[in-house]
């Protein structure tokens, strides 16, 4: 397989990680770029999912993507650029989230905006019946949340989920079985309403 050049590569989410990073040895800012375009949106509705806060996912995402550019392995041959990506979203939101509830514990909590109601969620998934399934995922646990997210709407294998959350294979189908059960519960609809999706 020939290297591709600069010029052969568009800027799509379709770009294959192989592609970027056979890139990154002859043009590293134009690799960085395809990066960004391929998982900065994918990346935000993770981050989003989890913080439920539009600056903070923006915030992460842009952190993640620093953390990459520091990485001297990232553009390895042999790296999971994705699982990475993921798993340091992860871990950031989830150190924002106990930061928050530190806060929360030692200041008076304070009513959320109703501007945060618009949802910029909604923008990404569309549809009336994904809102509506947005909105039952949101009331799950965020094990449950962000298996579902990574499944149904990266649309990531049972593989890549457990690279990305550090888990075993058997441990990503049982938490996505028990995960699609609570979510139908708590839907309440017939389970072609997820299938739908």
């Amino acid at each position: 397989m020939t290297t591709p050049r600069p010029t052969d590569v568009h800027y799509t989410g379709d770009c294959l990680d192989e592609d970027i990073k056979a890139i990154a040895s002859s043009d590293r800012q134009q690799s960085v770029d395809l990066l960004v375009r391929k998982y900065g949106e994918r990346l935000y509705v993770h981050a989003y999912c989890i913080l439920k806060d539009a600056q903070e996912a923006r915030d992460v995402v842009q952190e993640v993507f620093i953390k990459a550019m520091r990485e001297t392995r990232f553009f390895d041959e042999d790296f999971k650029m994705q699982a990475w990506l993921y798993r340091v979203t992860r871990n950031l939101c989830f150190n924002l989230v106990r930061d928050r509830r530190r806060r929360d514990g030692i200041l008076a909590s304070v009513p959320r905006s109703e501007e945060l109601h618009a949802d910029p969620i909604e923008v990404v998934f569309g549809s009336e019946r994904q809102d509506e399934i947005i909105q039952a995922i949101g009331q799950l646990t965020q094990d449950h949340r962000t298996i579902l997210l990574l499944r149904y709407y990266e649309d990531m294998s049972y593989a890549e989920i457990a690279g990305a959350l550090s888990i075993k294979l058997g441990t990503v189908m049982s938490r996505l079985s028990r995960a699609r059960d609570r979510l139908l519960s708590v839907l309440g609809e017939d389970p072609e309403l997820l299938a739908a999706s």
